[in-house]
């Protein structure tokens, strides 16, 4: 016999391994989207799913996939809920989904270590070019294909890539 935390964890892990719509390379437990996952009664499912950033235009897009997901096994009434606070922050990325940005020609965004627990905000003067690894880059545009990502270029390779920021 399942238990409700056995079947809300396998749901959830589900829910969790829709891919981005923006981001394919990432799902979104990966991009650590999805907040959480409960059942509310037989066949009833409610999932609490935090966007990137307030007007995320893919937010209706991941909603419908993970309803999608849910229903094909078997839970017939789904609820994504849109959660923005606490917000989303570029530390909900897991160490794999960095990994597939880099893997991907995206810079992945740096950990802000001793910030997210209030202390001193790092210095970071440079970014490393996810095509040959030089910390010489440009930046071109503070926004790149969605709102989340900067264009940069490379000054030693000189190949554009885009930089998914810090928030």
């Amino acid at each position: 016999m399942v238990t409700a935390t056995a079947l809300e964890e396998r749901l959830r892990e589900l829910a969790g391994s829709v891919p981005d719509p923006e981001l394919p390379m990432l799902s979104l437990a990966e991009l650590g989207v999805v907040r959480g996952l409960r059942l509310l009664g037989p066949g009833r499912v409610e999932v609490e799913l935090t966007p990137t950033y307030t007007g995320c235009p893919a937010v209706g897009t991941m909603a419908a996939d993970i309803e999608r997901i849910l229903r094909e096994d078997g839970i017939p009434e789904v609820t994504v809920r849109t959660v923005l606070s606490p917000p989303w922050t570029t530390d909900a990325i897991s160490a794999e989904g960095r990994r597939k940005l880099q893997e991907s020609g995206i810079a992945p965004p740096r950990p802000s270590g001793p910030a997210a627990a209030g202390g001193p905000v790092p210095v970071e003067l440079s970014l490393r070019c996810p095509n040959c690894g030089s910390t010489g880059t440009t930046l071109l545009s503070r926004f790149s294909s969605t709102a989340c990502k900067a264009l940069r270029r490379c000054d030693a390779c000189r190949e554009p890539f885009d930089h998914f920021k810090e928030l």
